[in-house]
């Protein structure tokens, strides 16, 4: 599977943020089926003595359509979230977006917005330039 465009400088946004980067990619088993999210990571929380575990779907929204992109981006979302829950993994699933794309796409579109409510869409914004993370859309 090709990496996405931005594969690194997520990964170094996360690591920059006290991520750990367990797999890359992570891969889940869903029958007899696999499927490859682009990475897992995992970071220690003092305050609770324990791991808070992530797994983060890369998209660059680079398509002629940002809209087509989309729908590509929340179907495996929507699958990758039900492997997830299948194989009882204790993983929070981000879909990992630039900062402009979240800017000019994501928060002017109404089906964005109902499709964070309704699938509980998470999304981790990054910072191109400054390869961190600009914000956590939870």
């Amino acid at each position: 599977m090709a990496r996405d465009i931005y594969h690194d400088i997520v990964v170094t946004a996360l690591k920059g943020d006290g991520w750990t980067i367990t797999h890359d990619p992570l891969i889940l088993t869903y029958g007899v089926s696999a499927v490859e999210v682009d990475l897992g990571a995992e970071r220690m929380l003092a305050a609770e003595k324990g791991t808070e575990k992530i797994a983060v779907e890369i998209k660059s929204f680079l398509g002629t359509s940002r809209v087509y992109d989309f729908h590509q981006a929340i179907g495996q979302f929507v699958i990758y979230k039900m492997a997830l829950k299948r194989n009882q993994e204790l993983r929070t699933l981000f879909l990992a977006i630039t900062s402009d794309v979240y800017q000019s796409f994501f928060q002017d579109q109404e089906m964005v917005k109902d499709a964070i409510l309704e699938l509980g869409l998470k999304i981790l914004v990054v910072n191109v330039k400054t390869k961190s993370i600009d914000l956590w859309v939870k």
